[in-house]
């Protein structure tokens, strides 16, 4: 395939500013005068410049360009960079073109083993981030970060493109979360729906007031879809649809953190950025640049091998009163993090055991002789 003539070069203006010589620039290569050679990359940038799927768009196509200005500028982290900014997407002659462009772009990028990192565009492009795995074959788990559910019967489509997920056909989604919502903005059916669906759902309150029981649903993703519009107003005045309350940027990067460190995932996306309605210093750029650096951070520093037959796991066994009589649990010696079995269900569709990622608490729970909902919903969609 020819990837180059998917993009178009990064502007020719930030390539030539000066950036000190421990910059985040000059560790990466960029399509700048000539394409990159991708061999032997790990992580592939990709700007998005659609903005169709909303009617109040008028500077999105901005947003790109603003956000890598911010993070161009930010030190190195840690880890030998591979890491390579394909400049933006091209245009589609039309929205759905656009998303069949990312389609393209993403699983041919994902079968190369590089893992994709969009910025900007409205949100209603994480359908093309979720349809890039289509032509992998297997499924897969999406993390959703929105004030919103963005499952409405009518809209615009960034209003109704989660519905347009979790309806597409053939199915692959075996898991959908959203965590951040804000209940105020949710009609309490669509809550509903997730619930008889078996999929997770974390609203704001609950998710800040515990924040750590956010990572092992992060753990879980193959693909995770941020909307910037989770993010409080005051720290990111430019989300397409800012509100009032929100995470903060700083739960917002490490949320982020979270994914990079998933050795599961394999793409990410962040979107809904307006510059129109930023501040003088483009604070909401900032704040998505230092984004997209942690999830690079968590990405240098991942450590489990997630094969769990090896020696790098202890394994607890934790005898019950009731059915399941028992249950099992995995700690990573190197991270120290969890996981937990699910047997295969008798009358289930799946003819396999899995292993999913739960918590410390989740291991107490089951201590004390009580089934942790966790694993309730896992074996449900098993079934």
């Amino acid at each position: 395939m020819n990837l180059k003539s998917f993009f178009e070069p990064v502007p020719e203006f930030l390539c030539h500013q000066k950036y000190a010589h421990n910059s985040f620039f000059n560790y990466i290569h960029y399509y700048g005068e000539e394409f990159p050679d991708i061999k032997g990359v790990q992580i592939a940038l990709i700007g998005l410049k659609e903005k169709r799927g909303m009617k109040k768009n008028d500077s999105i196509d901005r947003a790109s360009m603003e956000i890598r200005e911010k993070l161009y500028q930010l030190k190195k982290g840690q880890g030998l960079y591979k890491i390579v900014d394909l400049g933006d997407l091209k245009l589609g002659e039309s929205r759905e073109t656009s998303i069949e462009y990312m389609k393209t772009v993403g699983e041919f990028l994902m079968r190369k083993q590089i893992l994709p990192v969009f910025f900007g565009g409205t949100h209603d492009m994480d359908f093309g981030q979720y349809l890039s795995y289509e032509g992998l074959k297997k499924l897969v788990s999406m993390v959703t970060l929105d004030a919103k559910l963005d499952m409405e019967d009518e809209g615009e489509a960034y209003e109704i493109h989660a519905q347009d997920i979790i309806l597409h056909q053939p199915n692959f989604l075996f898991n959908y979360s959203h965590l951040a919502y804000q209940s105020f903005l949710v009609d309490h059916d669509l809550i509903n729906v997730l619930e008889k669906l078996h999929f997770e759902h974390v609203r704001l309150g609950n998710l800040r007031s515990n924040f750590k029981e956010a990572e092992p649903i992060i753990r879980n993703a193959d693909l995770l879809s941020f909307d910037v519009s989770a993010i409080n107003a005051s720290d990111a005045p430019g989300a397409a649809d800012a509100q009032p309350f929100g995470l903060s940027g700083e739960e917002a990067c490490q949320v982020c953190r979270f994914a990079g460190m998933n050795e599961k995932l394999s793409s990410i996306g962040i979107y809904g950025y307006q510059p129109y309605f930023d501040d003088s210093r483009n604070k909401t750029a900032s704040i998505i640049a230092t984004m997209i650096w942690y999830f690079i951070e968590g990405f240098y520093d991942r450590k489990d091998s997630l094969s769990f037959k090896g020696s790098d796991y202890i394994k607890y066994t934790v005898s019950l009163d009731a059915k399941p009589s028992i249950l099992v649990f995995y700690k990573s010696k190197r991270s120290d993090k969890w996981w937990m079995e699910i047997p295969q269900h008798e009358s289930g569709k799946y003819d396999r055991t899995s292993i999913i990622p739960c918590s410390y608490q989740d291991y107490q729970m089951a201590q004390s002789g009580e089934i942790p909902e966790r694993w309730i919903n896992a074996q449900l969609k098993m079934m």
